[in-house]
């Protein structure tokens, strides 16, 4: 089978983000993403491409997104896109997001697909999950 359709090779979220340096600040040193690349550019334009690791789109139909919202914060909360990164230790990572700036949504929840979910409020609007794959089944 000839396949001409395109190779993707890098998934990139492109967030503007008004106060700049907040965002750097909370997703570069709270969260610990490092730095892949940064330009600055003529009249104080400035990127920085933080690496997060494996990147996935995640395609969700409403009843999805609404039994995901149930399940880690209670009620239907989010917005048109969430961006979710996996961490180690979902407590941890969500206590020091809380004190470097973010808002909670809803704490460390168990979930059914057995991760420990947490939902903040991220600089740059930004809704975040930050999961922690607990492996295996849920017991239930």
């Amino acid at each position: 089978m000839n396949d001409s359709r395109p190779r993707v090779s890098q998934l990139r979220l492109v967030v503007h983000a008004e106060d700049y340096e907040e965002a750097v600040g909370f997703f570069r040193d709270v969260l610990g993403l490092p730095v892949s690349e940064a330009y600055d550019a003529e009249g104080g334009a400035q990127v920085m491409i933080l690496d997060a690791g494996r990147a996935t789109l995640e395609l969700s139909n409403t009843p999805q997104v609404e039994m995901i919202d149930r399940v880690e914060v209670g009620r239907r909360v989010a917005p048109h896109f969430r961006v979710a990164l996996e961490v180690d230790d979902c407590e941890a990572a969500t206590e020091v997001a809380l004190a470097g700036g973010a808002g909670s949504i809803a704490p460390p929840t168990l979930t059914p697909w057995n991760s420990r979910n947490s939902r903040l409020s991220a600089p740059a609007g930004i809704q975040l999950t930050l999961f922690q794959e607990l492996g295996g089944p849920a017991a239930h």
